[in-house]
């Protein structure tokens, strides 16, 4: 049985005529009745009572197969729709891994631009370190990652969507909050809150390599994994922190944020993927952050 067997069994079961079903169908009548004998032979029974030559009327067994073809033919054009959406990246799933960093600017954004255009979607977040992800990229577990460079995979795929400066995370009744602009040498004497470098060694040598410009080491007084965590060790006074300038969008009562007199290093933020992984919902996913960060 083919599937142009049940499209001409229900142009004839809607027709109830011959004729009239090979017009509807754009084939000859004594083709489409050779066919319609095919299938009843190879079902076993009539499925059609015939009056005349032409004209004729659905048995019981017809009338049962009319519905069952209905069926079939829509579960059929389901999966047609269901397969070409898939590929055109309109459904699927798609594994995102992150930074605590990027929740605070661009991530929002582009995850509500996406479920906008492609709201069928299933998106799974996951928050991982920079170098988890991109363990995670290798071993298949998440599609896409938003990370911070250098990375040490030069086999993944990277283009940098944001860069920004260095700021510092000070409570507020802090002796330097007085002032707009700070030099870096004015923290020697500080307890810094830092971020683990084996977790990101990026950013936390660029956080060195600024103290240094200022004639000092940081004396690394309490380390922790999440930025919150950081700005909320400021907020209990253990110190001071230097982070990305995203983070004063983290507001959180009695920390305040400064700016550097020196030009700091910027601290990029990169999307990262695996072109061999690529797929429909991840390429046009790369296409809203591509717009997202213009």
């Amino acid at each position: 049985m083919e599937l142009r067997h049940l499209r001409y069994f229900i142009a004839v079961a809607e027709e109830l005529h011959f004729s009239r079903a090979a017009e509807r169908l754009h084939i000859a009548q004594p083709p489409l009745s050779q066919q319609i004998q095919q299938l009843e032979a190879e079902l076993g029974v009539e499925l059609f009572h015939r009056k005349t030559k032409r004209q004729v009327q659905l048995t019981e067994a017809g009338q049962v197969f009319l519905q069952e073809a209905y069926q079939l033919l829509a579960q059929l054009e389901k999966a047609i729709e269901l397969t070409q959406r898939t590929g055109r990246g309109e459904k699927g799933q798609l594994r995102i891994g992150f930074t605590s960093l990027v929740t605070y600017d661009l991530l929002p954004v582009i995850l509500r631009r996406f479920r906008e255009q492609f709201p069928e979607v299933e998106l799974v977040l996951q928050e991982l370190t920079t170098a988890q992800q991109e363990q995670a990229l290798k071993d298949g577990h998440i599609h896409v990652g938003f990370a911070h460079p250098p990375l040490e995979d030069n086999t993944l795929n990277q283009e940098c969507i944001q860069q920004e400066a260095l700021i510092v995370a000070m409570f507020e009744t802090h002796p330097l909050a007085e002032q707009k602009r700070i030099l870096m040498r004015s923290l020697s004497n500080e307890n810094f809150i830092m971020f683990p470098r084996h977790l990101g060694p990026g950013l936390y040598d660029q956080i060195v390599s600024l103290c240094q410009q200022g004639n000092f080491s940081p004396k690394v007084a309490q380390e922790a994994i999440q930025m919150q965590t950081i700005i909320g060790l400021v907020s209990a006074e253990m110190g001071i922190a230097i982070v990305p300038s995203s983070l004063q969008n983290l507001q959180r009562s009695e920390v305040v944020y400064r700016s550097l007199e020196e030009n700091t290093p910027l601290i990029e933020t990169a999307v990262v993927w695996r072109q061999e992984d690529m797929t429909p919902v991840l390429h046009e996913f790369l296409q809203v952050v591509k717009i997202v960060s213009r």
